[in-house]
């Protein structure tokens, strides 16, 4: 499962600094805006410690992180939903990741150029915040009038399509994100295509100083606090990007390898296995299931099922996060 997070922001708020330090991978991170011309695409192993310790259980050959990918997207400006500063191009690459997390800057440094000239966070994310909108706002407008032959002909699906787009045009001309509107699943699905911006999960990365390299993270609504030590802090942000996917982990572990897959919360066992291989999904016979922290405390395999901490799940079973699964084929 590929999934991805586009880094946005400003210009010089620290965006490739911070792509650079989560992926190790050198892109430009000079102090002049739109030094990013095309997206650098880093793919970053997602910290789990419960990985590693199946791997030393296992006495594994080799042990394979689950992963996420970060997308360095250059800095927007305001007018960028009108073309300003290369911004349809970069509004295009932000519509094709699956998340957005979004560089604030808080520090004051008179050496690195600030493109309004003055640090005020609110009146920044406020800024990219509104450019988001008004791309939304043109994408809902040109398809609702696309939709309107259909419409006159009682087209029952272009009717309900133009019924939830009308409710997202409302709050986007109330200068609001299309994630205040409460959606279905049925109705997120009905517009997934669209791949509409404001509707994307959101995280907020305040850069406190890139001297130190203090990060803080925040979820519309949430604060998480982050430890400033500089490998724990981007570990969180690391961690906070996935769960903000809605994605969850299972293992299989064994002496050629211990590795850690990634599935979308809430799939049953067939759909999990398709992470493995596609077949899985219409092959399955059952599932040989046991909690990772379980068989660690069993000491082997055997044990573990003689404890009775093994089980036998069937197509219906919605994965764990933190199962360790053999899939019977």
């Amino acid at each position: 499962m590929s999934l991805s997070i586009g880094i946005v922001g400003l210009p010089n708020v620290g965006k490739s600094t911070l792509f650079n330090a989560l992926t190790k991978k050198k892109v430009p991170a000079e102090n002049y805006p739109f030094c990013t011309i095309d997206p650098s695409v880093g793919i970053v192993p997602v910290p789990d410690e419960r990985l590693w310790k199946l791997s030393e259980f296992s006495k594994s050959a080799k042990t394979i992180p689950a992963v996420i990918e970060f997308v360095d997207i250059a800095g927007l400006v305001a007018g960028a939903s009108k073309g300003e500063g290369l911004g349809n191009k970069f509004l295009t690459n932000i519509r094709e990741v699956d998340a957005i997390a979004h560089v604030v800057r808080t520090f004051e440094d008179n050496s690195v150029i600030h493109v309004a000239n003055k640090v005020d966070p609110v009146q920044d994310i406020g800024v990219i915040n509104l450019e988001l909108i008004l791309s939304d706002a043109e994408s809902v407008s040109k398809r609702i009038a696309n939709l309107q032959k259909e419409v006159k002909r009682n087209n029952k699906e272009a009717i309900e399509e133009e019924n939830i787009l009308k409710k997202i045009e409302k709050v986007l001309e109330e200068g609001k994100m299309a994630s205040d509107v409460d959606l279905t699943d049925e109705e997120k699905f009905k517009i997934k295509s669209m791949n509409l911006l404001t509707l994307k999960p959101m995280l907020y990365v305040l850069n406190v100083s890139e001297a130190n390299n203090n990060i803080e993270i925040k979820l519309p609504g949430i604060s998480v606090e982050v430890d400033p030590i500089f490998e724990k802090g981007f570990d969180d942000l690391i961690k906070k990007s996935y769960e903000l996917l809605g994605l969850e982990t299972y293992f299989t572990t064994g002496e050629d390898e211990t590795r850690a897959w990634t599935i979308k919360k809430g799939s049953t066992a067939p759909i999990a296995g398709t992470a493995i291989h596609t077949d899985f999904k219409d092959k399955f016979i059952r599932a040989e299931v046991v909690f990772w922290s379980d068989l660690l405390l069993a000491g082997s395999y055997g044990e573990a099922r003689a404890k009775g901490k093994v089980r036998t799940e069937g197509k219906e079973y919605i994965v764990k996060n933190g199962d360790v699964i053999e899939f019977k084929i």
